[in-house]
């Protein structure tokens, strides 16, 4: 832990996959960490044996330590805490903020630690001068079992050139909290602070948007998705969608996928383009995590309610807002919400159901 920091106290609220991970990492390093859960086996587990992660790098068993939600009470008679990670899915974001509210200090700051676009959602729950918004880029993260944090690959994602972590201020400024955060999470992996914390969250969601739903719809892995010429023209039109909309929108977006929005939005009417990338993706099926199932596959698995209308879903109404055409956006969301509602069974013959109901 470095010396200009100190050991903070945090509070993480959800202990799942990228919660877990973090937070198993940060009371590795010498801080102070609290973990706020409601799955039962996960909170007992870390009390009674401490947090196993795993990744590219030497395993160990750290020791947070980890309350139940209804344990709030208890919660409350700890001392405050300086930091709240907020890691619950984009649709959990205003209450859990709102629970970690009275259990930080009145200078202490959240970090949205999610998915999708929940930064709006945080500042209204907390207000935005509280709020730090952390982007997580190219890491591939799943809770293994009660206890057990894993993450895929077997290199650092900063040992191919790659920064995971992103921390940046809702005004755009640069500050001396997200430089603090970047500093905490340096033993991780990658990182820098940045003042167009809009546009790399568009780009997160894009990196989203087009890998998250095809492996939820399937149910396989994303390798075996990029295997297939059908799984990499969804995965493209996907992208070249979601990038067009965040460009309307007017956002700097930055690269994702291994290259530029502007590359990806002209997929969709350059054939030379689409080749290059259809190229560049069955290249690289597989590089970096192997056949890995993200989280809205670890979603299906789990039973678990998806992101769909945060993830595809804010690329939809986003689309609209602004004039874009999106059809296969709008095919991936209906389809995924026929599988989050037990009406259609994931399975790799739903990539060409998403195509086809969008024309291609």
């Amino acid at each position: 832990m470095s010396k200009d920091i100190g050991k903070k106290r945090i509070l993480i609220v959800g202990a799942g996959a990228v919660g877990s991970y973090i937070g198993g990492w940060l009371a590795h390093t010498g801080h102070d960490v609290v973990f706020a859960d409601s799955w039962a086996e996960q909170v007992d587990t870390i009390n009674s044996g401490g947090l196993r992660v795993e990744g590219p790098h030497e395993p160990f068993v750290s020791h947070p330590r980890a309350f139940h939600l209804h344990q709030s009470q208890a919660l409350a008679l700890e001392p405050q805490f300086d930091i709240v990670f907020i890691a619950v899915k984009a649709y959990d974001t205003s209450w859990a903020a709102r629970f970690a509210l009275r259990f930080a200090k009145d200078d202490g700051y959240f970090v949205s630690s999610q998915n999708c676009m929940p930064d709006g959602d945080m500042a209204d729950a907390v207000g935005a001068d509280r709020c730090v918004g952390l982007i997580m880029s190219s890491i591939a993260v799943r809770v293994g079992g009660p206890g057990l944090s894993q993450r895929a690959g077997t290199k650092r994602r900063r040992d191919l050139g790659h920064i995971v972590f992103r921390a940046g201020e809702h005004d755009g400024a640069e500050s001396g909290r997200i430089a603090e955060l970047i500093s905490m999470l340096e033993p991780i992996d990658g990182g820098k602070t940045t003042t167009n914390l809009r546009g790399e969250r568009w780009a997160k969601l894009c990196q989203n948007s087009m890998g998250n739903p095809v492996v939820g719809v399937t149910m396989c892995g994303s390798a075996t998705v990029a295997s297939s010429t059908r799984g990499r023209e969804l995965q493209i039109r996907l992208a070249s969608e979601s990038a067009q909309v965040g460009l309307a929108l007017g956002l700097d977006v930055v690269s994702f996928g291994g290259t530029s929005p502007d590359n990806w939005a002209a997929a969709s009417s350059d054939g030379e383009v689409y080749e290059e990338l259809d190229n560049m993706l069955a290249a690289n099926a597989g590089a970096a995590t192997g056949d890995w199932h993200p989280s809205m596959g670890q979603d299906v698995a789990n039973g678990r309610p998806s992101e769909i209308d945060y993830m595809n879903g804010h690329v939809l109404k986003m689309g609209r807002e602004v004039g874009v055409d999106t059809p296969v956006t709008a095919s991936i969301v209906d389809v995924m919400r026929r599988v989050d509602r037990g009406e259609l069974a994931p399975d790799e013959s739903n990539v060409e159901l998403a195509l086809s109901n969008a024309g291609f």
